[in-house]
């Protein structure tokens, strides 16, 4: 009964993904919706990446999350200035590695 259940959960998030894919091209979305839709990954980024700047719960042991946060930082300063993702990354990763190597 379990594995029916799987199953049955796995086809239904696959028809609903597939259709987007598959129909989507013929539906018009709102304009609002659209504008509203270029935040959605920067948004999932932030979700994502946030907890492990902060460590854990954001709260305790901030104090050795110091290179993490000066990384970070500096990350999104680079991301703002030069509009390349790929470049900020490393500027950040390159940074974090460099202070927890000097720390």
């Amino acid at each position: 009964m379990n594995w029916i259940a799987i199953a049955l959960a796995g086809l239904a998030t696959f028809a609903s993904r597939f259709s987007f894919i598959a129909f989507g091209n013929n539906v018009e979305l709102p304009p609002i919706v659209e504008s509203a839709l270029r935040f959605v990954a920067p948004a999932a980024f932030a979700a994502i990446s946030l907890p492990i700047v902060l460590g854990g719960d954001g709260v305790s042991g901030f104090s050795n999350d110091i290179p993490r946060v000066i990384a970070a930082g500096l990350a999104c300063a680079f991301v703002w200035k030069t509009k390349s993702l790929p470049l900020s990354l490393i500027t950040g990763m390159g940074t974090l590695w460099l202070l927890v190597w000097i720390l």
